[in-house]
């Protein structure tokens, strides 16, 4: 995974301390209830599309990027179905990372499903009984995202 130049920047100064980014990710419908998801690179594992929103960046235009680089789909984002922090984590090479994450529910409107970039293995269209294993975190996001109406789902724990 590439490493957008201004968290690059952040970690020269912060080294692997946790930082906390900003990301959107699309949950892709298509006309007959397929989502589609990209089997990540680095992990191998199936997940929604998406990436960490650049500075200044609207989130929505962050999905419509990554939904073209990562999958070559042109999308309309319609509902921000959800707004949910991730889990803390640490990548392989010690960065800790938490993200506030901003789930948009997406219609395709160009493009052909394929592999964009380095960061997919594959990609793929799945209907709501053939879904891939997702992790807790992915799945949670498209059950909010499939099943929401609006307004956005969000938790308030205080």
């Amino acid at each position: 995974m590439a490493i957008p130049p201004f968290i690059a920047e952040l970690r020269a100064l912060v080294g692997t301390r946790p930082l906390w980014l900003s990301t959107a990710c699309a949950v892709i419908v298509d006309d007959r209830g397929r989502v589609l998801l990209g089997r990540r690179a680095d992990t191998g594992a199936w997940a929604l599309i998406g990436g960490i929103v650049d500075p200044g960046e609207q989130p929505a235009d962050t999905v419509v990027r990554e939904c073209y680089e990562e999958a070559g789909v042109r999308v309309k984002p319609e509902l921000l179905t959800s707004a949910t922090v991730s889990p803390a984590f640490a990548y392989p090479n010690g960065d800790q990372v938490q993200y506030l994450e901003l789930t948009f529910r997406c219609r395709v409107v160009g493009g052909e499903a394929r592999v964009n970039d380095e960061e997919s293995l594959e990609v793929g269209w799945f209907g709501p009984d053939e879904l891939p294993e997702l992790d807790a975190y992915n799945a949670e996001r498209l059950a909010l995202a499939l099943a929401c109406t609006g307004p956005a789902a969000y938790t308030v724990t205080l």
